[in-house]
């Protein structure tokens, strides 16, 4: 049986919230706050891109897509004349791992498997046109299978952001707009949107209009018949492409590492960090099922 992109939106849900503690956890924000990183979007920007080394803001802008520039220039330069790349590097890797052996995740065999398999898969992605996702393949590869396993899933979660921002473009949604098309076409509320992707009330309403001079939203806000196509049309197509993430395991391989990350991933879940709302819209209804049901 041919793979499904359903399947690769059910990875997804497993894969995100073990990267995503990097974001949530509160040692996080302390240890970033530790190196002397002014708030949380200096730490954030700072340590996600530090894979890409000491760029122009300019790139980080491009790659990261729907950020405001001005939210990113307040951060980059200046976080790296407090601390380096490097530094934030190994602190990101250090945090994140702590974090999840506080949750109780340790080196057992369902740790060891998923780190294997879900390794082998990230470091064989096709690399081309993924640029955040070339930056961090091209980091040292831990030793430690619990660090293995969460720079396999940052990996495996750049890979499909890169895919999706080339998508969007394909599709003409730009990054300040795909933020309202989101909050309009997936419910997430605007008003976390908003506030955590630097919008004011003139420059979301400016965005709408331009979505609707496209027949993509109502005058109103609401997405149009043309505008949940599209959307469907996007997602779909992330999760078609982002199915090669998994072309080097066999299907027998894909349901070993399903049913090692999935109870990983519940436990993540489980210890409460991760907000039930955030920008990707997780799915977690299906967590209680570790199969990635090919067959």
């Amino acid at each position: 049986m041919s793979r499904q992109p359903a399947l690769a939106r059910r990875f997804f849900d497993r894969f995100e919230p073990i990267h995503g503690v990097t974001y949530f956890a509160p040692e996080v924000r302390e240890a970033m706050d530790g190196l002397g990183y002014k708030g949380y979007w200096m730490g954030y920007f700072a340590a996600r891109s530090a894979p890409l080394g000491q760029v122009p803001t300019e790139v980080v802008t491009a790659i990261f897509y729907n950020f405001a520039p001005e939210r990113v220039a307040k951060a980059l330069p200046a976080a790296w004349q407090i601390a380096g790349p490097e530094v934030a590097l190994r602190t990101r890797l250090d945090t994140a791992v702590a974090v999840l052996r506080r949750y109780g995740i340790k080196d057992d065999e369902n740790v060891t498997t998923a780190a294997e398999l879900a390794g082998r898969a990230a470091r064989n992605a096709p690399l081309d046109g993924h640029p955040l996702f070339a930056a961090n393949l091209a980091l040292p590869w831990p030793d430690d299978p619990l660090a293995a396993l969460w720079q396999a899933t940052t990996l495996l979660r750049e890979h499909r952001g890169d895919t999706h921002v080339a998508v969007l473009n394909a599709a003409g949604i730009r990054g300040r707009e795909c933020n309202v098309f989101h909050a309009a076409t997936r419910g997430i509320p605007r008003e976390y949107i908003a506030r955590t992707r630097d919008y004011d009330d003139e420059s979301w309403h400016a965005h709408e209009q331009q979505l609707a001079k496209r027949g993509l939203l109502d005058d109103d806000g609401s997405v149009t018949a043309a505008g949940r196509e599209l959307k469907d049309h996007i997602e779909s197509t992330t999760d078609a492409l982002s199915l090669a993430a998994l072309d080097a395991l066999s299907d027998d391989e894909v349901e070993t590492l399903f049913q090692a990350i999935t109870p990983i991933t519940r436990a993540v879940v489980e210890a409460g960090d991760l907000p039930a709302v955030t920008p990707m819209k997780l799915g977690r209804d299906e967590l209680h099922d570790g199969s990635a049901h090919l067959t």
